[in-house]
């Protein structure tokens, strides 16, 4: 929005109004015409050297720093700046380069540092009639109008009191200033006397040392031998300054040290004492872990040993039921052989098995001698012995515990080997008659407990 190429020089720093009286802006209208280049005119004050990089910008009401500018122009340097009529002063700014909107702007002269050095009244961009439409305005904008005055003087009232306590923190600045001058000026003096002593103290030896040579040419035999010695003291001294300076600056460095290494046990001594604690409520927590471990072992072993336990036992029913799997195939192997020679049998008697229910008692129960086990009962009970002997006595089959008729038990028996009746223990090998199968059972039973 410039006319010349380039920023100028701006400033975060809050207003200072001290300054503000240093260029004054003449014949500023209350109003400019919007489309036409308005011209700025304004005096240098003698608190006011123009430089190569002071600007005049365009500000909108309520601004804050010289940051906020809508567009500026560089200021044109006076020839002879102690000449009067070369004080007045005028800078251009073209149309296209102004505001369009008919808020309150103002002119303000920034210097190349980016403080404001003078500031205009209020003005607008806006055409003649609407002066009078303006004035004509509601009672609400009136008072809309006036709060925004009031707004306006408190802020300037603000920015005056913001005035005062930066005047007055300039002014201790100075203060301070000028004690740090008389400081420096005192320090100065000092340095100066220090340095006359060290001209009149390199005065005095080089006296002495002309004095010395004198001495040496007038005595130029013995003095060789006492000036070789000289110099070797003098070697010596210098040498012993040296090293006097020396131990002096070990000894600072020593002292310094030591107050770091005194701050440092110090924290050294807190961090040992927090140490300690922790490490104590570390030994206590080690401890009911330790008692947990314990705890959680001597269960860990009860498992454990009821663990094998049960594993032993269920070894062993394993190993039982194994046994009594192959004692259960065998058995229903021998009991088709049965049901094949009972089949032959009944045949051999002339009945018809598949006319006969297929159940066999278990047990002799009921009344009147009849079998429960059959569903229409017992066809042949009632007849004469003469006319069915072989029914007339029922026996069991020693191994499925069945009801045979006495010709077939006897067959049966004569069929089977003896070594069918007996009962072997799966564990120990033990053998047992079929008539003692309750004890076989308990014989088994008690391997497992």
């Amino acid at each position: 929005m410039e006319e010349t190429g380039g920023d100028p020089p701006t400033s975060a720093v809050l207003l200072d109004h001290c300054h503000f009286s240093q260029v004054i802006f003449n014949n500023v209208e209350k109003f400019y015409v919007p489309g036409g280049d308005v011209t700025c005119y304004y005096t240098l004050t003698e608190h006011l050297t123009p430089r190569r990089k002071d600007w005049i910008g365009i500000f909108r009401v309520g601004w804050k720093t010289t940051r906020e500018y809508y567009t500026f122009m560089w200021v044109t340097l006076p020839v002879d700046p102690n000449n009067i009529s070369t004080k007045q002063q005028e800078v251009q700014f073209k149309a296209y380069y102004l505001p369009k909107d008919d808020e309150y702007y103002q002119f303000c002269y920034v210097d190349q540092d980016g403080l404001v050095r003078g500031a205009s009244i209020p003005f607008q961009f806006r055409s003649e009639n609407e002066e009078d439409i303006l004035v004509v305005t509601t009672q609400g904008e009136v008072e809309e109008i006036e709060q925004n005055n009031n707004e306006l003087r408190k802020e300037n009232q603000e920015l005056r009191d913001s005035c005062v306590s930066l005047q007055k923190q300039n002014s201790d600045l100075q203060a301070e200033l000028q004690k740090k001058q008389e400081e420096l000026e005192t320090l100065k003096s000092i340095n100066k006397k220090l340095e006359q002593k060290v001209e009149e103290q390199k005065d005095i030896w080089e006296t002495e040392r002309l004095q010395l040579k004198e001495q040496n040419q007038k005595l130029s035999s013995e003095n060789e031998k006492l000036g070789v010695r000289v110099d070797h003291l003098q070697a010596q001294l210098s040498t012993q300054e040296k090293e006097m300076e020396k131990l002096v600056q070990e000894a600072l460095d020593k002292t310094e040290q030591l107050e770091c290494l005194k701050k440092e046990n110090a924290q050294l001594f807190l961090s040992l004492m927090e140490q300690r604690k922790h490490q104590q409520k570390l030994e206590k927590t080690v401890e009911e872990l330790k008692q947990q471990e314990a705890i959680a072992t001597k269960k860990e072993q009860e498992l454990t040993d009821e663990n094998f336990d049960l594993s032993k036992r269920l070894s062993e029913n394993k190993m039982i039921c194994t046994v009594l799997q192959r004692e259960k195939e065998r058995l229903e192997g021998e009991n088709d052989l049965l049901k094949k020679d009972n089949f032959r049998l009944m045949s051999y008697m002339g009945l018809d098995f598949d006319s006969l229910p297929f159940q066999v008692p278990t047990s002799d129960q009921g009344g009147a001698g009849q079998n429960p086990g059959l569903v229409f009962g017992n066809p042949y009970f009632g007849i004469q012995e003469s006319s069915a002997p072989s029914l007339r006595t029922i026996k069991k089959c020693p191994t499925c515990k069945s009801n045979l008729a006495d010709d077939v038990f006897d067959h049966i028996s004569q069929q089977q080997p003896m070594e069918t009746l007996s009962l072997d223990c799966p564990i120990c090998d033990k053998s047992f008659s079929a008539n003692e199968k309750q004890i076989f059972e308990d014989h088994v039973f008690c391997h497992t407990l």
